[in-house]
């Protein structure tokens, strides 16, 4: 049963919380705005409130799963591999979902839930530098990058489990590559700030 963990959280964390929410406005997000199911571009379409339903749930996807087969391998010797198995697979369901032909979104709400489980204190920090680069850049795409890049020293630094620290690496790779066309746009100067659509 337990082999079949990170799998059930991948099809969790594919779930398309942002096309729903933009569906139930009478919207398909992802023909206005960047296109993006994630937060941001709810936000942008619909407003804070539909913006911050959408971060809820796309938090959850994150935290749920691996919640859950914390409790489930409880005591298993292959408990820490699963869990964090389960949070990289719910991130990449959320990337790449199963049910939009694997065009999904960046992955930091999802990845912000996961590491509420397994390292709040190192959620705090990251947020604090997401929120500082924002207000200092006027971009989300700089404060994901730059919280993401830093996120698997924090935990590092809090002195987590190998195993953690590696999954915090990953995410941060997987985050950092789905971002590669606001790299491009940031480089060129062509980046639309959270703002604007």
């Amino acid at each position: 049963m337990t082999i079949f963990l990170p799998v059930i959280s991948y099809l969790v964390g594919a779930i398309p919380f942002g096309l729903v929410v933009g569906k139930l406005a009478g919207i398909d997000i992802r023909t206005g705005g960047s296109g993006n199911i994630g937060a941001t571009n709810v936000s942008r379409l619909l407003g804070k409130k539909c913006g911050l339903i959408t971060l809820v749930l796309d938090c959850l996807k994150g935290f749920l799963p691996i919640y859950l087969a914390s409790i489930l391998t409880e005591g298993k010797p292959d408990s820490a591999l699963i869990v964090t198995a389960c949070g990289i697979m719910a991130v990449a369901g959320h990337m790449y979902p199963l049910y939009l032909g694997f065009r999904g979104g960046k992955g930091v709400a999802t990845a912000l839930g996961v590491f509420l489980f397994l390292s709040p204190p190192a959620i705090g920090i990251s947020i604090l530098v997401f929120a500082i680069s924002v207000v200092l850049s006027g971009f989300v795409s700089v404060g994901s990058l730059l919280a993401s890049a830093f996120f698997p020293f924090w935990l590092w630094l809090l002195g987590q489990p190998p195993s953690i620290v590696m999954t915090g690496f990953i995410i941060a790779l997987l985050i950092w590559l789905k971002h590669h066309e606001n790299i491009g746009r940031l480089l060129k100067g062509e980046e639309k700030t959270w703002k604007k659509t």
